[in-house]
């Protein structure tokens, strides 16, 4: 069963219209937008410091958000992909970002509007993404200005293609 726990006097404030996978985990100082999904195996952990996800944003199976004590928030914004494994720390993603799988955003970096962050990439602390571009490699990098069909195609499809996904689970049931 999901595990939608109170840390420190904070309960997380799960939004409108919502999927949470039931082995998901959201702690603490939490709270989500509308029309999110938190998938199987995500953790997203308000215990040292705030976190904030805006609307439409998917949290994809086995993602880890984070903060730091005292130090830094994580505040996500609308229309979001966070793919399979990624960890999101202490750090600002604006609107209309999609992050790829397994990569690795850390404390004080901002991506900005209409940004890709790819597969693997380590965006290291306090990296400023900027807006309409792609970065990767480790460290992560500029690699590319994104065309408008490429945020239509990629960032917008699969935020939109999470709203059908989570629809497919709405009367999930558990077995054994």
């Amino acid at each position: 069963m999901q595990m939608i726990l109170s840390v420190r006097g904070k309960t997380p404030i799960v939004g409108d219209n919502n999927f949470v996978a039931p082995n998901a985990t959201i702690i603490g100082d939490v709270e989500t937008g509308k029309d999110c999904s938190i998938w199987f195996n995500a953790v997203i952990r308000g215990d040292v410091n705030s976190i904030r996800i805006g609307n439409k944003v998917n949290v994809q199976d086995g993602v880890m958000i984070h903060c730091t004590y005292q130090k830094t928030t994580t505040t996500i914004g609308n229309n979001v992909s966070i793919g399979h494994n990624a960890v999101i720390h202490g750090c600002t993603i604006h609107d209309n970002v999609l992050v790829g799988i397994g990569a690795i955003i850390m404390d004080g970096c901002i991506v900005h509007s209409n940004a890709i962050i790819a597969a693997g990439a380590v965006v290291l602390k306090n990296t400023i993404v900027e807006e309409g571009s792609i970065y990767g490699g480790v460290p992560a990098q500029k690699i590319k200005e994104i065309s408008p069909d490429l945020i239509e195609h990629e960032i917008e499809r699969i935020a939109d293609s999470y709203l059908q996904y989570m629809e497919w689970y709405k009367d999930m049931k558990i077995e054994g």
